[in-house]
């Protein structure tokens, strides 16, 4: 059987995995470094009998694809820096509501408008905690095309498993090189459909009710169950409950749904891990560095290993806490100015040997970058 074999940039790599995870409902607005994948999902959807439609900003983005998930569509979004700002609102709503959708955050330099066209990772930590309020969130990213590929179709998958909001993290960089990327033939990568309420219509639907496995079904607007959806803290009808009780329970079942499952949703790689006595934890872009980084380590005699979070959000704590277990030393590569080196200072058994080597200059981190801090914590005597 022939391949599918294409030669094409990250925008179109997630497009490819969206398309494949069955996405068919797209609303968004244009900001750079993003808009190639609206304008590809703009041309690809109505050929699959899919809905595409430009909104007037991203507020008006994420509440149109919250809608389109109640009615049953598997959706997705995609921005960049200050659209994502917009849209915390949204998410904050999706998470409380228990809405599946996707959102997509093409990473470039902030604050503000910041520096539209170069690369960053300076919105790691808003993932995590930029809309208010306790919750937990599921974000991840890749380093090459074919990863771009396959995690935009976990995203969808993590996001109808979890009834969660899923938000992909990719960058600039990503995003716009090149790579040969092979698109798997239908069925050789799973695609987790929405688990829907069978509950005949005609007899009562609790949207919030856990069925025997622990799961909430869904019911499709307009199907025939009538029901409440509300960013208020509600019971299982849907209906508000502020009682200090249910929201207590409601509160820990957004949180512990998500936490308690983290080593199960980790995505990650290992570069030279079997022996590395220094290791590079990284993500994004800026893998690809540390992986050039050990490899010429390697050739020096320095036994180098790169671990590649691929999912950043929930935090794998206990699977971090290993890799650096047995390091004489770690270093955090990334394009900001320290997110996830506190993450992982958070887990190591000794927060001393964790290391950031990183830019915040909107510009790609570099083997040579993370080289010089190998050298200067050897030079320490770790």
């Amino acid at each position: 059987m022939t391949k599918n074999i294409q030669f094409i940039p990250g925008s179109d790599a997630c497009i490819e995995g969206a398309l494949y995870a069955g996405c068919d409902f797209f609303a968004g607005y244009p900001i750079t470094p993003s808009s190639e994948v609206a304008e590809g999902m703009s041309a690809q959807l109505p050929k699959r009998g899919g809905k595409f439609i430009q909104m007037e900003d991203e507020i008006a983005s994420m509440a149109c694809i919250i809608g389109a998930a109640l009615a049953g569509k598997k959706v997705m979004t995609v921005t960049s820096g200050p659209g994502f700002s917009l849209k915390q609102e949204g998410i904050g709503y999706a998470c409380m509501a228990e809405i599946p959708c996707v959102i997509g955050n093409i990473q470039r330099g902030g604050p503000s408008t910041g520096n539209p066209t170069h690369v960053s990772q300076g919105d790691t930590m808003q993932a995590r905690w930029g809309t208010h309020g306790d919750h937990s969130i599921i974000a991840m990213t890749a380093s090459n095309l074919q990863d771009v590929f396959t995690t935009t179709v976990e995203a969808f998958n993590l996001a109808e498993k979890y009834r969660t909001p899923v938000i992909l993290m990719f960058d600039e960089a990503t995003q716009h090189l090149r790579e040969k990327v092979v698109i798997p033939e239908p069925g050789e990568i799973e695609v987790v459909e929405r688990l829907r309420t069978t509950v005949p219509v005609g007899e009562k639907y609790y949207p919030y009710l856990e069925d025997a496995n622990g799961n909430r079904p869904m019911s499709d607007f307009g199907a025939g169950h009538r029901y409440n959806v509300t960013g208020l803290h509600h019971n299982i009808s849907g209906f508000p409950d502020v009682s200090p009780g249910n929201v207590d329970k409601e509160i820990h079942h957004l949180v512990e749904k998500i936490e308690s499952n983290a080593n199960d949703i980790a995505r990650y790689k290992e570069y030279y891990m079997d022996d590395a006595e220094y290791v590079i934890i990284a993500y994004g872009t800026s893998t690809r560095s540390a992986i050039q980084a050990a490899e010429d380590s390697r050739e020096m005699g320095i036994k180098v290993g790169v671990f590649e979070l691929q999912t950043v959000w929930p935090f794998a704590d206990d699977i971090v806490k290993d890799v650096c277990g047995n390091a004489k030393a770690v270093i955090v590569a990334e394009m900001n100015m320290g997110q996830i080196v506190h993450e992982v200072k958070r887990v190591a058994p000794n927060r001393d040997k964790v290391f950031l080597s990183n830019r915040a200059n909107n510009q790609l981190i570099s083997p040579n970058d993370i080289k010089a801090a190998l050298k200067m914590i050897q030079g320490k005597g770790v």
